[in-house]
């Protein structure tokens, strides 16, 4: 992973990463997901997305977004 990235958001939810994802790609945020889930056991572990830090407000600002909406 490149410096100065960050997490910027984990869930357990594949589907609403998903969204957050395209939602930060329209607004040309690059962001990355890392799936840390037991590929076995979906119920342990989590999957997290992380972007750079220099688009940590923008980014923070549309995730507020989607979970008001999601």
């Amino acid at each position: 992973m490149e410096k100065d990235w960050i997490n910027i958001y984990s869930s357990t939810d594949p589907v609403k990463i998903e969204i957050i994802q395209h939602v930060l790609s329209e607004k040309k945020i690059r962001s990355v997901v890392i799936n840390q889930q037991d590929s076995s056991y979906l119920m342990f572990g989590t999957i997290n997305l992380h972007i750079n830090s220099k688009d940590k407000e923008e980014a923070l600002k549309a995730i507020e977004k989607i979970n008001d909406e999601y």
